[in-house]
């Protein structure tokens, strides 16, 4: 396929979640900025994709446009995750993980959409055998810091028809007030977003393991102290990390030391489709699990939709619960136990509003 174009547009639509908006970003999280990338082939079939963007949108569409698309535009690209490496062992210089690693990923997710457009197939034939038609999403709260809200925000959300939780909660006050709102038998698991120290994280580690959550996620900083996290592991509970992590290099480190129960990549984050994939086949050799990062709702969502209906090793898909102002793409409806249904439409399902984008859109 001869790429003709690639286009990026960021859309930034207002959210609510009944909280302060404070706690994990550098300033008030209100908004949902999706870093939309267009691919259009020589034969006029678009593809989409999405580059990571909360509050890292302008920087991850600034190096799309100035390093990344210049290797695509022109070329003719058959072999996408060849491609990906090619294009990772140009750009090194600038970075392997971080915003060189989130805007290769846009457009890496925007040729497999394309790839698989022009063949004719659901994004999910050409990327494994499995045929799940619909996959488990857990409700992903937003940190509230208040015993109140939080454990409402729980029983809104299993009222809603989900059965498990995540939380962001860094407080046993808060934690424990979530736990004690909903029955001893919902699956609730704690992201820390690397916020507790190493003697914190080994006694919270404990406490979380005595009370039945599923797994920790992210417990201490650096994420990448694959060493300390190792010392966590063995507890009780499942160690779970993966977000913060580039390409499969980074995932390999970590299983080689032994660092996590489970993986979680984030396909906008990680290096696209083509990195994803080495970290699923990492996931599968060393029987590690896999559950996705996946907090948008854009071609990001989609596609990790059709990785968990293509690849067995992937689990549950993260749902960010809140309350969207609008909606780039007809999800469908959040089924009995937080299912959402797989397009089979040609390509990863994804078709955007274009009033939404008209109206949303900031760049």
């Amino acid at each position: 396929m001869r790429i003709r174009s690639v286009e990026t547009t960021i859309v930034e639509i207002p959210f609510r979640d009944g909280g302060r908006g404070e706690g994990i970003t550098p300033t008030t999280w209100r908004t949902l900025e999706t870093v939309l990338v267009r691919v259009e082939d020589d034969d006029g079939v678009v593809g989409w994709g999405e580059g990571f963007g909360y509050f890292t949108a302008d920087a991850t569409k600034a190096m799309i446009d100035r390093n990344v698309a210049p290797f695509a535009v022109g070329a003719t690209i058959d072999d996408v995750p060849a491609w990906n490496l090619m294009v990772q062992r140009r750009l090194h210089l600038f970075g392997r993980y971080g915003i060189t690693l989130f805007a290769l990923s846009g457009v890496d997710l925007a040729l497999w959409d394309l790839r698989a457009k022009r063949e004719g197939k659901p994004l999910r034939d050409l990327l494994g055998p499995g045929r799940r038609t619909s996959i488990p999403c857990y409700a992903s709260l937003v940190r509230y810091g208040d015993d109140v809200i939080a454990p409402e925000t729980c029983l809104r959300a299993l009222a809603d028809g989900f059965t498990d939780l995540k939380l962001h909660e860094i407080t046993l006050r808060d934690i424990d007030a979530c736990r004690d709102a909903v029955s001893a038998g919902v699956p609730i698991s704690v992201d820390v977003n690397c916020n507790w120290d190493v003697a914190d994280a080994h006694r919270m580690v404990a406490h979380l393991a005595e009370h039945g959550h599923s797994w920790v996620e992210e417990p201490i900083f650096p994420p990448e102290d694959f060493l300390v996290l190792a010392s966590l592991r063995g507890r009780g509970i499942a160690l779970a990390a993966g977000e913060n992590w580039c390409t499969s290099v980074q995932f390999e480190a970590a299983a080689d030391a032994g660092a996590v129960d489970v993986l979680q990549p984030s396909v906008t984050k990680v290096g696209g489709v083509s990195e994803f994939l080495r970290v699923a086949e990492l996931a599968s050799a060393r029987g590690l699990g896999l559950v996705p990062h996946c907090p948008y709702f854009g071609p990001g969502l989609f596609t990790s939709l059709h990785l968990a209906s293509a690849l067995d090793v992937v689990g549950q898909l993260e749902y960010l619960y809140v309350e969207r102002e609008a909606t780039l793409a007809d999800l469908g409806p959040i089924g009995p136990g937080g299912h959402v249904r797989v397009s089979d439409a040609p390509g990863n399902g994804f078709e955007p509003d274009p009033d939404v984008i008209r109206r949303y859109r900031r760049a």
